[in-house]
């Protein structure tokens, strides 16, 4: 008998030296702990309580020579182990059940943990994630370094992802030429929003828009959308140019440049006006494209909204080493198999119910299957 996360720890580098004293071997520690943070852990001590409640329910899987790790052992080991290592090993198994179903969408976004301080851009750990948006599956996963910035750490993480045929977004905090000539040299598009103070790019964008204009936007596509709900109104335009002429050398195989106007209602007051333009490779029409800069945001309210409320991430003081990170990348895989479980029910809920039912806890951790 095996559940799948016996063969994704498999070969995952043990940190700890070979000593008599090394009493529980690194699958079982890491498996307990994964299983913990389903079934509702938040901490080590929580992690290791629930190892020892469901010692008979592991005993087929699990060899637990010296029986359930203590909370202290948990601490020391995540803190020790390689965060990329273990966040690469989750990402294989989570892409390709994304193969199976056709992956498309990869948003690329960054999240802190406020009371885990660090000294990074923030003040505090900041990860940054890859996330498979139709298919709602973490994908991977780096923690900005010590002193580091999000911007320096998404070329590794991309590094660690297989893009072809991936269409990939991100905002405009990472912006930038390298990055989008990256994904490209990988197999990838990409859909990038133009950050407001790289006047030379803004510039030239707006240039195309205005000769677009002087020519009645003669062959750019054009799609409009309406959403309500809640008192809110939402219009949104958005214009595109493929080809575009005078745009800055270096922003690798640019088919369009896109203008989205959003204007927004709130109890029937105007509340809102926005325009953003975006960079893509991609030559599509604008309806669709819309739909990719929509999509994006589903990493905040499918994976950052749920990380906060149903894990309290934001809660978090994992501080010592790599804890911290390895923990967070836990929780990802956590709501990654909750999310995609057959349950009714919130989060909160399913991560109560894996903790309750036997069972459904082992449907959960079967939901993905490795190749």
């Amino acid at each position: 008998m095996s559940i799948p996360l016996l063969a994704v720890f498999a070969d995952v580098p043990d940190p700890r030296r070979e000593t008599k004293n090394k009493l529980h071997e690194l699958v079982d520690i890491l498996t307990l702990a994964t299983c913990a943070v389903i079934a509702g852990a938040d901490g080590w001590d929580q992690v290791a309580a629930f190892g020892r409640a469901k010692q008979t329910l592991f005993a087929p899987y699990l060899r637990l020579p010296h029986g359930v790790p203590s909370p202290d052992t948990f601490e020391r080991v995540f803190a020790k182990l390689d965060p990329d290592a273990f966040a690469d090993r989750f990402g294989r198994w989570m892409a390709a059940a994304c193969e199976s179903t056709g992956l498309v969408h990869v948003a690329i976004d960054g999240k802190s943990a406020r009371r885990s301080t660090k000294n990074t851009f923030t003040g505090c750990l900041h990860l940054v994630e890859a996330w498979a948006v139709e298919n709602r599956l973490i994908l991977g996963q780096r923690s900005v370094p010590e002193g580091g910035h999000e911007i320096t750490t998404a070329p590794d993480l991309l590094g660690a992802l297989d893009l072809t045929g991936a269409v990939v977004t991100v905002d405009a905090a990472f912006c930038q030429k390298e990055l989008v000539s990256q994904i490209r040299t990988q197999g990838g598009h990409y859909v990038v929003c133009v950050k407001g103070n790289q006047k030379g790019l803004r510039g030239a964008v707006a240039e195309v828009f205005a000769r677009a204009g002087e020519d009645a936007f003669a062959g750019c596509d054009m799609g409009s959308a309406v959403e309500d709900g809640h008192g809110r109104e939402e219009e949104r335009y958005v214009t595109v140019v493929e080809d575009p002429e005078g745009l800055p050398s270096g922003w690798a195989d640019v088919g369009a440049v896109a203008l989205v106007c959003r204007e927004r209602v709130v109890n029937g007051k105007p509340n809102e006006s926005t325009a953003h333009y975006y960079l893509t490779s991609l030559r599509i029409g604008a309806v669709e494209l819309a739909g990719y800069i929509r999509n994006h945001w589903g990493i905040e309210n499918g994976l950052h909204w749920c990380l906060d409320i149903a894990f309290r991430e934001d809660d978090s003081r994992a501080r010592a080493g790599h804890a911290g990170a390895n923990l967070g990348m836990i929780r990802r895989v956590a709501l990654s198999l909750l999310q995609r479980a057959d349950t009714k029910g919130s989060i909160r809920t399913r991560r109560m119910k894996a903790a309750w039912d036997d069972q459904y806890l082992l449907k959960v951790l079967k939901i993905l299957t490795t190749k």
